[in-house]
């Protein structure tokens, strides 16, 4: 078992390594981006580059000689400034070598000019986390209960509304649902902020901070409880007309025993390792909501990233991303060992 996971481990830091390094020499190919700001910010900003390897400082002589800069400004008194880039694959070693030795990942140019991308990252995380941690804590009861209510009445009239209900919520677009909720929730009605608080008036208010979450675990929770639902619906019905649970039936245990002790326990195989899934996909799909309620997430910092062109911080994020995923998959397999113990992993 230890074999396996520490097997999956390695696989996992060879594949984001993989994904990485493409990401990084991919970004370094787009045009260079001049950070905005006064002309002491910029001078700071490619020093530190220059120091870190990313680019050499020409002087005017070499410039005379026929230098390319990549990148040139003046200052208010005349004093040019020229900067050209080194070859690609240096650059991408002398950054490799910056995160193992110093543990930068380079810097903002157009979020937060000169701050470290990953402080950057790491502020806008909680937020998207606690989302989505409360999200999917509310979507698996919910949704594994009315499952298994849908189940238990098959082919009833409360198993067509849950099953109608599902499919509306599966169907509609996230994005459509926030945008209803906003209309109905905070234009008409004005019961909710039409827009995620400021981090002072979230603490001088604690009702506000409740109300500001009211919306965005709402649309995360949705499509999840849908989801959720649907499978485990269409699991305890495959399970509960199977031999197995004929011949429990026929040695004497009720209707109820029959379905706690060991239907619901076959059925949850496929969901357990679905809720892992489920919090990824539900991570991804924050980054639209982040955009449209206006929260300070690693979701919204993404897109601004890219509209901005600040590759530093896109390159971050896309790293906490992928590490996110990667793990994902492995806990998925493993949760298949815990919650059936004739599954085990590695073994040939």
């Amino acid at each position: 078992m230890w074999k396996y996971v520490l097997k999956r481990i390695a696989l996992i830091i060879l594949t984001a390594f993989i994904i990485l390094s493409l990401t990084y020499i991919l970004l370094q190919l787009l045009p260079i981006t001049d950070p905005r700001g006064n002309i002491q910010a910029r001078i700071s900003y490619w020093d530190e580059q220059v120091r870190l390897g990313y680019y050499i400082k020409l002087t005017p002589l070499q410039v005379a000689q026929g230098m390319v800069a990549d990148v040139h400004f003046a200052d208010s008194n005349g004093t040019t400034y020229d900067y050209q880039a080194i070859p690609t694959l240096t650059r991408y070693f002398n950054w490799l070598r910056n995160i193992f030795t110093e543990w930068d990942w380079g810097t903002s140019t157009q979020i937060s000019i000169g701050r470290s991308a990953m402080e950057i990252l790491m502020e806008r995380l909680p937020v998207t986390i606690e989302l989505n941690v409360i999200s999917i804590v509310i979507s698996i009861p919910l949704g594994i209960g009315l499952g298994i209510w849908a189940a238990l009445k098959k082919d009833k009239p409360t198993d067509t509304i849950i099953s109608t209900l599902i499919m509306v919520f599966i169907s509609v677009p996230g994005f459509v649902l926030i945008s209803f909720m906003l209309l109905w929730l905070t234009f008409y009605n004005q019961w909710l902020p039409s827009q995620w608080p400021s981090s002072s008036a979230m603490a001088a208010d604690p009702a506000l901070a409740i109300k500001a979450f009211v919306i965005p675990v709402a649309a995360l929770s949705f499509g999840s409880i849908a989801g959720f639902a649907r499978y485990t619906r269409a699991e305890l019905c495959e399970v509960m007309n199977s031999e197995f649970l004929l011949l429990a039936r026929t040695k004497g245990l009720t209707k109820r025993q029959s379905i706690l002790f060991h239907a619901l326990r076959n059925s949850m195989v496929p969901i357990v390792p679905m809720i892992i899934g489920q919090f990824i996909s539900i991570l991804s799909g924050s980054m639209v909501l982040e955009q449209l309620y206006g929260i300070p997430g690693t979701g919204r910092l993404f897109v601004e990233a890219l509209e901005a062109q600040d590759y530093s911080v896109v390159m971050v994020d896309s790293a906490i991303y992928t590490l996110i995923g990667l793990f994902a998959t492995l806990l998925v397999d493993l949760s298949y060992g815990v919650v059936d113990p004739r599954i085990r992993m590695g073994a040939r």
